[in-house]
Parts: structure tokens; sequence; C-alpha cells
């Protein structure tokens, strides 16, 4: 399966748009509100329950006031635009202004502390646990002790990844305002040594992404793609996830036309979805990154491994979910569902059937337990009502793929017999687990330890020190980006499906 995403005009233009607003333009804040009045400005339940705490008192004088709008007008710093929490010009009347300042910072605060969309709209299926925060109750106390910035800075992910995040929100909206290179156009693949006129193109697009110093970029107004292009594009290749082969076909094209604004606005998408998680994730889980194809896993705060994964394909998606992983399943059974046998089996040969070690019970198609198994040898059962789990596989090639979204929307795990032997012998059930394993038969094997799973979706993440990018296979970039104001994303092309897999 080969995916193609194309970049819209629109996408050059992406985050581009974000005002950075001037508090010195904006007069302050001096009368006192009137009670009554406030009341009638006030219609944000949130902010009613503020002034209800402080019966009606107005909390915004000049210097608070002041703070907040600068507070406000770094939002870029989180990858939000500042007008979705405060249009300007104020409004002059004292009570209109200070509802209005409180209803900013109210929504403010809990953009940062919980995210400024609410997932459960935007996606089919989201049942993660959200970051939850007293937003009301923290402005309160932020501003009786005239902390306003100290507090605002407190409320989003305090984590190296969200920092490293920001820093190259901010770097690639700089780029952008800067410089907007002309996009390449297609044709033929550019590869090393080779002419091309189109190598010029290629330079400027690395350097104003970050991938070509500026000092080498005059040196490449030549149509050859020589190796300091190459190697640029090569780390570009790597941090997608792609094959660095240092070849420009049309993948490749497409992230070099993305530009600093596009990139700009994968990051602000992203660091949406961190802003959406707990705080304090459990300390011991499995967390899969369905658009990046890999698991990491945690026990008691440690990381302990990470392996590659096939996730659903773009037509089967692996929902954002968390479950509980309470058991193992030596040698399963795969009870084929409804969906797939009426789409994909029912042209199946009785040869085919056999061979496969397919059976019929309770007319429904068994795949009997053994090494041709679809599930392989061991199911990591996780209790969703989804009917999304975690399985070994017989197709083990397709974890060496840069692209891995084959499944029919389960999670395929890699080495998962070695990764079913560390948590067993961690929570000291191995011997059973082994016993169930060789006994050739389908059995359960309980953990002592119930393990959360998060299948998450993050299309821009940090990994050793490097920010990583992944293409948006499932298109849910988009549902966030127009909950926070951004532009839509190129169109995406046409799925290329290589081959016909029945498994889960």
């Amino acid at each position: 399966m080969k995916i193609r995403y194309r970049v819209g005009k629109a996408l050059i233009l992406a985050l581009c748009s974000v005002s950075f607003a001037s508090c010195d333009r904006l007069p302050f804040a001096g009368n006192q509100a009137d009670s009554s009045a406030l009341q009638s400005s006030v219609t944000d339940s949130q902010a009613r329950a503020f002034y209800t705490a402080r019966q009606w008192k107005d909390a915004w004088d000049k210097k608070a006031e002041k703070q907040l709008l600068e507070i406000i007008a770094g939002a870029p710093a989180n990858g939000l635009k500042p007008d979705l929490f405060l249009k300007e010009p104020l409004p002059s009347g004292a009570a209109e202004r200070e509802a209005a300042l409180t209803t900013a910072a109210l929504k403010y605060a809990s953009a940062l502390a919980s995210g400024y969309a609410d997932p459960k709209k935007i996606a089919e299926v989201y049942t993660i646990p959200r970051a939850k925060a007293d937003v009301a109750a923290g402005l309160a106390k932020a501003l009786e002790g005239n902390d306003l910035k100290t507090w605002f800075a407190s409320l989003p992910p305090q984590t190296d990844e969200y920092r490293a995040l920001s820093e190259a929100h901010l770097r690639y909206l700089k780029q952008a305002a800067q410089v907007r290179p002309l996009p390449i156009p297609d044709g033929k693949p550019i590869k090393p040594g080779k002419r091309d006129p189109r190598a010029e193109g290629v330079g400027a697009a690395l350097n104003a992404i970050g991938y070509l110093p500026t000092s080498q970029v005059n040196r490449h107004r030549t149509s050859i793609y020589d190796r300091a292009l190459v190697d640029g594009v090569k780390r570009l290749q790597s941090d997608f996830g792609m094959k660095a082969d240092g070849v420009v076909g049309p993948d490749t094209l497409d992230i070099l036309n993305l530009g600093p604004a596009g990139m700009a606005r994968q990051i602000a998408i992203n660091m949406e979805r961190l802003r959406w998680l707990e705080r304090d994730p459990p300390k011991t889980r499995i967390d899969v990154n369905t658009a990046a194809a890999f698991l990491d896993y945690w026990r008691d705060g440690d990381h302990q491994d990470r392996r590659n994964v096939v996730p659903g394909e773009p037509d089967k998606q692996t929902p954002q979910l968390q479950a509980p992983f309470k058991q193992l399943v030596a040698n399963p059974k795969w009870r084929v569902p409804d969906s797939i046998a009426a789409k994909e089996m029912a042209d199946k040969s009785q040869v085919w059937l056999q061979e496969n070690n397919f059976a019929v019970e309770n007319d429904r198609y068994v795949q009997q337990s053994g090494p041709k198994n679809s599930l392989g040898l061991v199911k990591f059962d996780m209790e969703d009502a989804q009917q999304i789990y975690l399985h070994d596989t017989p197709a083990k090639a397709l974890f060496d793929l840069p692209e891995r979204h084959r499944s029919h929307g389960c999670v395929r795990v890699q080495n998962a017999l070695q990764f079913a032997a560390m948590l067993t012998n961690q929570d000291g059930v191995f011997d059973k687990f082994q016993e169930a394993l060789t006994s050739g038969e389908e059995k359960w094997v309980r953990l002592k330890t119930e393990i959360p799973v998060r299948l998450l979706y993050h299309t821009a993440f940090l990994d050793s020190g490097r920010i990583q990018f992944r293409p948006d296979v499932y298109g849910w970039d988009d549902d966030v980006a127009m909950a926070l104001g951004l532009v839509r994303g190129g169109t995406r092309g046409p799925l290329q499906q290589q081959d016909k897999d029945v498994g889960p």
C-alpha cells in the first residue's frame, strides 16, 4: 500500500495568519464594573461561576490586564492563534471589558490545561482520559497573587517533548514569515549526482525548513543535485520516517513543498493532542503511536521497550482509545468478524480455507490455532467496546517496511512472543504463559498487573532529541486543524493496495 498526499496552495500559508497582538495598541481598564452590568455582560458559564465565587466583584486592574494581553499574545508558543481567545479592540465599557478579559483568560487557560478542542467531538472514537484542571479557581488565585504569567506557564504539558515542539513551532513560523519558497514542480525522480532544473528549488526548500545551512544556499544555484543537497534530503526523509535514499520522488517532493508554514501547522496540531492527555499518565502502560507505527512500553515510570507495529489501513483506521490489558491468549483462534468474512472471504476456495486452517463453527469462519493463524501465537487481550487488541502475526516482513499501515484496525506487534515473555516475566506469570504456549491449544493467562494501553495518533513528536514527522495517513490532522482555526491540508491521493491480507 502506497500513500500519496498532495500539498495544496493554501497549505503554504498555514499559520502565517497568526496575529501577535500588541498590548500597546489596547487601552487599559480603569473603571470599576457595576455588579448588575457585569452580570448582564457575562454569558460564558465558566466565567459566571468565576464571578459567582467572588460575589460579582471585578477582577482586572491595569497591571493584570496588561499581563493577560501579553500572555495571550504569546499563544503561538503553544501552537495557538491569539484571536481564538481575544478579539480586538476590547470593549470600552467597564463591565463588557471585564467580562471579555475573564472569558478570554479562562478560555486560554482551559486550552492550555486540557486542549482547545474536544477530541470526542471531532473524532469518531476517542476514549483516552483527558487532562483536568479547575481553571476558574486557578485564575482567581493567580490574580490574587499577582502572578498570572507563572500560572499560565504551568498549565500546558511540562515535558521535553512539548517544549521542543513549542520551540520548533516558533522557529518554523519565523521562517515562514521570512521566506516562502516557490513550490517545486512534479517530474521524474531527482537522483543523486544528476542534473535537474529543480535542484535549485530543492536547495531553497531545504534551507527554508532548516535542512540546508544558509551559507550553502548560494552554492546551490545550479542544476546539479549534489552531495550537500542529497545529505539534506536524507535527513529530511529520516525525520519523516521514509527510506533515506536521497532520491526526490513524489513523496519527498510533497514534504519539501510543505515549507515551514506547513510544518508549523503539523506541530501545532500535535501540541493540541498532547494537551488533551493526562499530565500524569499511568506509570505502567503501553503507548502505541498509530501514525508512526511503533509501540512504547513503560513500567513503573521507566521506559522499557520500543518496537514496530502494524496499525490499521487508512480505510480501516485504528481508533484513538485507552483500554486495560489484563490477559494474554496463547495459541489464539481467530474468529473472523462478519464484515471481513463478507467482504474478503466470500470468494475464497475450499482449498484456500483448508490450507489456511479455517473451519466453520456456529456459522462463523474460525481460523484454528497454529503458525498460520492471523493472530500468530499470542494475543494481548484488551477490554474495549471497539474490540481492538494487540497481537502477533505470521506476516513478519511488514515490520521492516517504512509504511506499515496494513491491518484491519487491530495492532500487530513485532516479535510479539518476545514482548509477551517480557511482560509475563516481569509480572511473575512467565511459567504459566510458557506452559500455555507449549500446549498448542488456545489458553488464557491472566496478568497480576493490569496494563493500560493507549492508542494515540501523533504525526509530529520528539524522538532521540529530534522532531519527527509522519504523513497524516488517516486524514485526522485536518479535523484538529479546523477546530484550531488553521487551514485545511492538501488533498490525499488514492491508496494503492499492494497485497491482500485478511488478518485483523
